[in-house]
């Protein structure tokens, strides 16, 4: 039995007996000993596994690069972060642009702001649509990690990898979930052309966001392992796999606003049967990594 065979039939018993993931956790634990770590075998379990929640935040930090690859340089460069941190959150109580009273989610986005010198003249100015991106992404991130510090680097650096790594690639993702919608469905694909729909998805919601305020936290870091550790193309199948399962309920309705509203408000309680599928719909159209931990 080759090495492959003999994990995934460790896997299926591990799982059966209430055990899941077992064999992937021990796996991450012997790469986070490596000093320094190996970015690329990080990445490649994440786009694997789900990471489990104990160590998701670090493997987060150290993939989106807020921590480097050396354990021993570590807590130092934690303690820098903190205390940059706290010099932007002093710069923004002495402009008064924040108060006690100010949301947390507001005073990240406004830290950002200040950090990318995107700060407006008066904190009462509009929001910007990347504006409020960040904050549905911030507000998710903060239900995922309880370290305020923590939060907002993470939030900061995954927006940073949206406007930068992914900044191609995302105005093209529309167009690959048409293709995969219509390889996996084409009559569904074909209502929501009849009624003229598919231009008026909630593409924003989806893309721009990364389902921030669509699906439940439980479900969405598993996702955000892939966007993080360097696919933003499973976006796009979280969202094929949101139209398949929820077909009935698209095929009924005959207009492109009941059909945008539905889909900006679907029901949470088949979240993570979703995010399974749609994993699943990945690595069948995009293949798996070649090596694992």
């Amino acid at each position: 039995m080759s090495d492959d065979s003999q994990r995934n039939f460790r896997s299926v018993y591990y799982e059966k007996v209430g055990f899941r993931g077992v064999e992937e956790k021990k796996s991450l634990e012997i790469l986070l000993k490596d000093d320094p770590l190996d970015i690329e075998k990080l990445c490649t379990f994440s786009q694997r596994f789900p990471l489990p929640s104990m160590y998701r935040a670090l493997v987060w930090k150290v993939l989106l690069g807020i921590l480097p690859p050396h354990h021993d340089s570590h807590a130092q460069v934690m303690a820098y972060r903190k205390d940059q941190y706290s010099d932007v959150l002093h710069a923004l109580r002495v402009v008064r642009f924040i108060s006690d009273a100010t949301p947390q989610v507001e005073v990240y986005l406004r830290m950002y702001q200040l950090e990318s010198g995107k700060l407006p003249r008066s904190p009462s100015f509009p929001l910007e649509p990347e504006d409020e991106a960040f904050l549905a992404i911030a507000k998710a991130m903060e239900e995922m990690v309880e370290d305020s510090v923590d939060c907002y680097w993470i939030t900061r650096c995954f927006v940073k990898q949206l406007n930068s790594k992914f900044r191609d690639s995302l105005p093209q993702l529309p167009k690959a979930f048409e293709q995969y919608l219509n390889l996996e469905d084409s009559r569904l694909l074909s209502h929501l052309k009849t009624c003229a729909a598919v231009s008026k998805l909630p593409y924003d919601l989806w893309f721009k966001r990364c389902f921030a305020g669509c699906l439940p936290e439980s479900s969405l870091q598993r996702v955000w392992d892939k966007v993080v550790s360097g696919s933003c193309k499973i976006l796009v199948f979280v969202a094929v796999e949101i139209l398949l399962t929820f077909k009935i309920k698209v095929m009924a309705l005959n207009s492109a606003e009941k059909i945008t509203k539905f889909l900006e408000n679907i029901p949470q309680d088949s979240s993570d049967a979703i995010v399974s599928k749609a994993i699943d719909l990945w690595h069948k159209h995009c293949g798996t990594p070649v090596h694992s931990a």
